[in-house]
């Protein structure tokens, strides 16, 4: 008998307390009507900034040798890229590789690379010719981009202009679909990657080559930005 009041109790009181709780459940809010709004700004901005690659290569039967020459015309391109303000210069991809014949290796070719980067294209194009006329160095390749102080620019411009604009079509969204007024939701704001414009220089043999003046042209880089996201819908307006 004590044990079924104490079972009846005890029931009861978790009733109680699933009332309580089921009582205190907050009320979810009201889904509050959005329309999801995209607009984007775009410009072509002139490229600041010239990256190329210059390499070091030999081909001989003493891997020491080659090796030895490649080092010895790496260091002259370093140290006459090094004389020169504005010039950021940095060495990359060393390689050692066989040339085998019936099996066996009987030369063997180094490589190694050096990168030169820079905002004055004259300066830039004057150094890589001389680096290929006077340091026995080839182009492999150059691209053209923006810096970031350039991009930075630009797209705080952009985004004042996509950001304009994503207002404007949350207005005219909220009204014709018969609001009288909105608010923002959740947005997003992004911007491009901004690719690189390269311009590839086909690899010639060493004795072979006779060079010219190196050319450039920069072009430009499209910047855009664009913003997505929700115009939250308040005010139904008369119809």
């Amino acid at each position: 008998m004590r044990h079924r009041i104490a079972y009846g109790v005890a029931g009861l009181l978790a009733m109680c307390v699933l009332a309580a709780a089921h009582a205190q459940a907050p009320v979810p809010p009201p889904d509050v009507p959005k329309v999801t709004v995209n607009a984007s700004a775009s410009a072509s901005i002139a490229n600041d900034r010239l990256q190329a690659w210059v390499r070091a290569e030999s081909e001989q039967p003493d891997p020491t040798a080659a090796a030895n020459q490649v080092n010895a015309a790496i260091a002259k391109g370093l140290a006459r890229a090094k004389a020169i303000p504005g010039i950021t210069v940095a060495t990359s991809g060393y390689s050692t590789q066989p040339i085998t014949e019936k099996g066996r290796a009987t030369r063997w070719r180094v490589t190694q690379t050096i990168t030169v980067t820079g905002s004055d294209f004259g300066v830039v194009a004057a150094l890589l010719t001389r680096m290929q006329e006077q340091d026995g160095l080839l182009l492999s390749g150059m691209s053209f981009s923006l810096t970031s102080n350039a991009r930075d620019q630009a797209e705080r411009t952009l985004i004042q202009q996509a950001v304009r604009s994503w207002q404007m079509r949350a207005q005219i969204s909220a009204s014709a679909l018969g609001f009288d007024s909105w608010r923002a939701g959740h947005v997003n704001v992004q911007s491009n990657d901004g690719a690189r414009v390269y311009a590839t220089m086909r690899a010639q043999p060493q004795a072979a080559a006779e060079f010219s003046p190196v050319s450039v042209e920069a072009g430009v880089t499209e910047v855009t930005i664009t913003v997505s996201g929700d115009a939250l819908l308040e005010g139904p307006g008369k119809r």
